[in-house]
This record gives structure tokens, sequence and C-alpha cells, in this order.
């Protein structure tokens, strides 16, 4: 009997205590400092852990596009960035992006420190962290491009200078208040200054690379698909849904507070444009694909999935819903064709990164002054050149000079064995196509 009342006790109190708390937030509009600090600070952490398991959607996705002989390699690869990534965004990265004097350039080569106070609104350690894996996506993008013949460790040394150095660098002209920023260029969640710079970096890398051996024919044409054929696309699906589902904490986290009614509302519209403008993407490239070569391309609806992700990520806010829609649906169709104009160039991106992040970056930040009339068209398209003309012309250099000093594609002999035989002697697969 006395457990009985105990219990009967303790829900009439809860029940009364959340009463007051419904009462208290009927009558107040607006909540503490520190209340709205930890609203934000949560913010960043919850967004941040999706944008982190973004991490495992490209190591499924890239595993899955890649044949059996190299998934072992993709592995080690997606976990090495990512840790490079943190180490180097910790080291250089952050103050490299965030010490810009306001409308300037560069900032401070210096590590990261908290200066954590309740007038900044959040947390600096949950900033950071929100940050970094941003930082580590764009590298993340760079991976799956150069695929089956680039060696392991440059690949790394590439995966240090970039998130260390080259993304903070232009990351920072708008984001941290340099000079693109004074001049009113938007990009909400990083259509260009994140997926565009990743696919800028991976088209210079793919150039200096060349195809894979046997991907063109002498008539410059694509090879037939069997010997370059995807390992797993059950693998690749995962990968898709992981990165879909990140992609909330991607754009819902970038409104970069949740502590008033209007961000929780934002937030929300966020989230139903980021999700519209996906579903667009897949099924553009799907009705593309069956009208232009009456079957149905699962790849390219998967990569259309993501260029519309990326389309809507320059502004996820202020698009109505069938305008996020259409914005993803374009998103698809670039994809689609995208892959074509590469093939017509003999450039071999394995995965699709670059007509999905690249060319669909650039799409959406071009497309924000359709919704948002406070952009303006030509800050738009300036950003855009400068940005990954930036990206392009330091990323050949870096490419150039490590192709003729340490070399940066494997041998011939290697190459045909496998990635994963000559840069980790690890098989993914006991069994292999």
């Amino acid at each position: 009997m006395s457990k009985i009342l105990r219990k009967i006790i303790t829900s009439a109190t809860a029940l009364l205590f959340l009463l007051n708390m419904s009462s208290a937030g009927v009558a107040a509009t607006t909540v503490s400092a520190e209340v709205g600090f930890i609203f934000n600070t949560f913010l960043f952490l919850i967004c941040g852990f999706l944008v982190m398991f973004m991490a495992a959607g490209f190591a499924m996705l890239e595993s899955g596009m890649v044949t059996s002989k190299s998934v072992s390699v993709i592995c080690a690869k997606n976990i090495g960035l990512f840790s490079i990534a943190g180490i180097m965004f910790w080291m250089f990265g952050y103050n490299v992006a965030y010490g810009i004097p306001e409308g300037g350039y560069i900032g401070k080569f210096m590590p990261w420190s908290d200066g954590s106070k309740l007038g900044t609104g959040y947390a600096d350690g949950s900033d950071w962290y929100f940050q970094m894996v941003f930082c580590a996506t764009t590298v993340s993008i760079v991976s799956g491009t150069m695929a089956e013949r680039i060696k392991l460790w440059p690949f790394f040394l590439f995966a240090a200078i970039l998130t260390g150095f080259l993304y903070p660098f232009v990351m920072g002209w708008q984001w941290g208040g340099g000079w693109l920023a004074a001049r009113g260029f938007a990009d909400f969640a990083g259509s260009t200054l994140v997926h565009s710079t990743g696919g800028a970096a991976a088209l210079a890398g793919a150039i200096l690379l060349g195809p894979r051996l046997g991907r063109f024919t002498k008539k410059g044409e694509p090879a037939p698909l069997k010997p370059f054929a995807a390992s797993s696309i059950p693998l690749v699906t995962i990968g898709v849904f992981i990165l879909w589902l990140g992609w909330f904490g991607f754009n819902g986290g970038s409104q970069l507070s949740m502590g008033t009614f209007d961000d929780a509302v934002a937030v929300s519209k966020i989230f139903i444009n980021t999700n519209l403008a996906a579903c667009g993407g897949v099924m553009a490239a799907a009705i593309v694909t069956r009208l232009a070569a009456g079957k149905t391309d699962v790849i390219q609806m998967l990569n259309g999935c993501i260029g519309g992700l990326v389309s809507i990520t320059a502004e996820p806010l202020m698009p109505s819903p069938i305008a996020a829609i259409l914005i993803g649906s374009v998103g698809g169709v670039i994809v689609v064709y995208g892959t074509k104009f590469l093939f017509s160039l003999k450039i071999d991106d394995v995965v699709g990164a670059i007509p999905a992040h690249l060319f669909a970056g650039v799409w959406g930040t071009l497309a924000v002054p359709i919704t948002n009339t406070s952009a303006k068209f030509g800050t738009q398209l300036l950003g855009v050149i400068v940005i990954n003309g930036t990206v392009f012309v330091i990323s050949f250099l870096i490419w150039a000079i490590m192709k003729n000093t340490m070399g940066i594609r494997l041998s011939r002999e290697s190459e045909m064995k496998g990635t994963d035989v000559s840069e980790t002697g690890v098989i993914a697969y006991a069994i292999r196509d």
C-alpha cells in the first residue's frame, strides 16, 4: 500500500511541476540568457553528432561504389581523413577561419582554445566541434573521386593541407566575417563553402591523377561498366540514407541558435525543405534517366539525392516547400548531365562527387536570390568564382607538387592487383568479383 501511495504522490508532484512549467511558458516570451546558452549549445552538439555520422555515410557510399578490390583502402581513407581533420582543425583550421579581422582575408595560425562566456550564446567547444565536422565533410568529398588509383599517404597529406589551411582559408571569407561576408555573400550551410570546395579540390586531383586503367576506350568513350562495377549497391544506398539523415544536422544546426520560438520554427522549416529537396533530386534523376535511356538508373537516383541536398544547403530556410522541391530537382538533373559532361572530358570520378557537390553546389549558391531577396546574384556569382577558382588552383598546385615529388598514383601492377593488396594488405571480402 505504501508503495502505491508513494507512486501516486510522485506522479502528482511531477504533474504539478509540469503544469507550473507550462503556465510559466505561456506567460513568458523569452528564456533567460543561461537557458538560451544551454539550448544553443545543445543544438550545436546534437547537430554535430548528426554531421559526424555523415562520415560513416561517405565511407559506406564509397565502399559500395568502388570495386571489391579497393574497399579496405576506402575504409582506411575515411577514418584517417576524419582523424586528420580533427587534429588539423584544432591546431590551425578554426583560428585561420574565425580569427579573421572583420572584412579581412585570413586569420591566425594558432590552436583553438576555449573562451566560453555566457554572452557568446553558446559554449565555444560546441561551436568548434560543429565546425570541425563540416571541415571533415569537405575532405570526404575528395576521397571517393580519386579512388582505386591514388596512394594512401599522399591523400592523407592533402587532407591535412585542405582541413588545416585551404578550407578554413576560404570558409572564413564568409562564415568568419571576412571580405565576402562584408559584400553580402550568402551561403547558409555551405553549398559552395563546403561542397563546391570539396568538389573543386577533387576535380583538380582527378585531372592530374588521370582515369583508372581501361576506364576509357581509345576513342575516349567510357569502357563497359562490368570491370568497374560497384561492389555493393545496397551499401551505397545505406550510405546515402545516412548522409540524408546527417544533412538535417548540417542544415538545421546552421541556424546557430535554438533559444527562441522563432529559432525552433526556423529549424523545423529547414528540416522540411532539406527533406523535400532530397526527394526532388531523387525523382528528377529517376525521371530523366528513364526518359533518356529507357531504364531507371539507381546510382543516378542515389547521387541525385545528394545533388538535391547540396542544392538546398545554400538557403534551406527561405524557400517554400514547392520551391525546395524544384531547387532539389534541378540538382538531380545537374548530377545526371554533369556525369555525362565529365565522361566527355575523360575525367574519372568514381563516385560522382564532382557533379553532386561541385556542380550542384554552384547551382544552389546561385539560386539563393530566387527565394532570399536580400541576396544579390552578382555577389553570389563573385563568391562562387573566387572560392572555387582559389580552391581549384591551389589544389592543382599541391597535387602537382606531390605528383612530381613523392608521386600520387599507384603503379600499374598495384592498380591491377587492387589498392587493398598494395596499400593496406587487408582484403575486404573473402570472395571477390
